[in-house]
């Protein structure tokens, strides 16, 4: 049954993922400029421009152009970028790894940091963890990420000196090395995170001390109050928990676009900026298909574990 509706799913998100390249593709052609203008330069002539124009396939009505390259999506080809002439798909596997890598420490500190600190506020509310945790919370959300970045870079790189302000260096020069120039960027897109599940993960675990019967039975069993919350409250609401982090993978997407520019860090993200300040439509269009593809399947793989987590989850038939 759980397959059967993996397979409908992902049959559903076809259309989803047409309409969101569609509507891209038409949005990056009514911006001013294009491919050809940004290569020749404002000074171009119109006969250059119009030849340039031509060689790209730029002169074509807009509808064609979409087909052409839906098309080559369906044969397994993204083309090629018209500013580079270099696969899209090449530059694509070139960048990948940096923003995977970005958004999983990402996620990493921020459920590393969230999962004690709610605990902690859930077993003293009103005390001292808690109170801080929502002040800290509540700044997070309200620093926008490119101010975070910024101030982490000003604190941590340019007053203290610990970590590099920019750049960035692989895996294959040693891990060290490249957490190191990893950490102020991952540090910046967990703020989000760290806020959300905080706030999120200590609500729920507080409501099931308060409500739920099988807290009132385990204490009169005399289980201590540390055991009942990480054994019992905090694997209950983790579900929950698992539900947010999928369903906000998309905003964590939208986030390394601006974190990889402030750092510079050579991922999709960064790409993504400067294919769309160059008009490269090829480009632009495989980046957001990638994109739009990994949060499908994400929050499929949300579904999919929550249901296999807790066995009270029914897709597709009544629950018994």
């Amino acid at each position: 049954m759980l397959g059967r509706v993996v397979g409908k799913r992902l049959l559903q998100s076809i259309p989803v993922l047409g309409g969101v390249t569609l509507i891209t593709f038409m949005i990056l052609n009514v911006l001013p400029g294009n491919a050809a203008l940004a290569i020749l330069g404002q000074q171009a002539t119109a006969q250059s421009q119009a030849a340039l124009e031509k060689q790209l396939g730029l002169n074509q009505p807009l509808v064609e152009r979409y087909f052409t390259w839906l098309g080559h999506v369906l044969q397994g080809h993204l083309g090629n970028s018209l500013i580079t002439q270099q696969s899209v798909l090449t530059e694509l596997t070139q960048r990948a790894p940096v923003t995977v890598e970005l958004l999983v420490l990402g996620i990493i500190f921020a459920l590393v940091t969230a999962i004690p600190i709610a605990v902690l506020a859930a077993g003293r509310p009103g005390g001292i963890v808690d109170r801080l945790s929502a002040v800290v919370a509540m700044a997070a959300l309200s620093i926008p990420t490119l101010i975070l970045g910024i101030v982490f870079i000003l604190l941590l790189a340019v007053k203290f000196k610990i970590f590099p302000a920019t750049g960035f260096t692989p895996l294959s020069s040693g891990l060290g090395p490249n957490l190191k120039t990893m950490f102020l960027p991952a540090l910046t897109i967990s703020g989000v995170l760290f806020a959300t599940y905080t706030r999120l993960l200590r609500a729920d675990m507080a409501e099931q001390i308060a409500t739920e019967d099988y807290v009132t039975v385990a204490r009169s069993k005399g289980i201590s109050k540390a055991v009942i919350l990480t054994r019992h409250v905090l694997r209950n609401s983790l579900f929950g928990l698992i539900t947010v982090v999928g369903v906000n993978f998309g905003t964590l997407l939208g986030g390394t676009v601006i974190v990889e520019s402030v750092f510079s860090l050579p991922g999709m993200g960064q790409l993504l900026v400067l294919s769309i300040n160059s008009r490269d439509a090829n480009s632009v269009q495989g980046i957001v298909l990638l994109l739009a593809a990994a949060v499908v399947l994400v929050n499929l793989l949300t579904d999919v574990l929550y249901a296999l987590l807790d066995p009270r989850v029914h897709y597709g038939r009544p629950a018994h």
